[in-house]
């Protein structure tokens, strides 16, 4: 541990977890590819799911592991230099920079690939639950957005079975917002209008 103030390793924490998080991959891949304005393309969501709708997997193959590294980075950088709570800490602001980056006005992602990774640096089991759920559902119901639910409420569940109740927490905080985040996909699924997966 290179910070002996606890205010400072905190600070620190926030700071490094919101920077890490906050990096649009979606937006940069897809300009240096010159596939354009992502924010402009279907849904006009930065994360993967959209970037796919321009057609190039590859681009959208590399938003998700962005997406999902950068919460790892965070999570990890935090817990190697300023200790286990500081790694809580950051989880929770990579996560809130992917959903409010700075750099766009305040206006991200959803958080479903950050949320798996900052789950995979915090407790690896939970992210191989939220993975394989995320997998089941998505080859089950053809919705991204209803697998991301689902799979999302198990990952806490599985931190919590383990008795690590503060990962747990920080799990179930970052789901109610996700789920937050997800509002209007919630109100297309109810309605029978949501998108599926591969559809035009």
């Amino acid at each position: 541990m290179i910070v002996d103030s606890v205010e400072l390793q905190l600070g620190l924490a926030l700071v490094i977890g919101y920077l890490c998080g906050s990096v649009p991959f979606g937006v940069v891949l897809t300009r240096i590819a010159g596939a354009g304005d992502l924010r402009a393309i279907g849904s006009g969501n930065i994360g993967a799911t959209n970037v796919l709708r321009t057609g190039r997997k590859g681009l959208a193959a590399a938003t998700l592991l962005g997406d999902l590294l950068k919460g790892t980075v965070a999570v990890l950088i935090a817990k190697s230099y300023l200790g286990p709570d500081a790694a809580l800490l950051a989880a929770v602001a990579a996560f809130l920079g992917h959903l409010f980056p700075v750099w766009l006005n305040f206006k991200g992602g959803k958080g479903v690939a950050t949320f798996l990774g900052v789950a995979l640096a915090l407790y690896w089991p939970a992210a191989l639950g939220f993975a394989s759920v995320w997998l089941a559902m998505a080859r089950l119901f053809r919705y991204s957005s209803l697998s991301a639910l689902i799979a999302s409420v198990i990952s806490p569940m599985i931190a919590a079975y383990s008795g690590d109740l503060r990962i747990s927490s920080v799990l179930g905080l970052l789901t109610v917002t996700l789920w937050w985040t997800h509002r209007a996909n919630i109100a297309r699924l109810l309605a029978g209008t949501e998108g599926r997966i591969g559809a035009k």
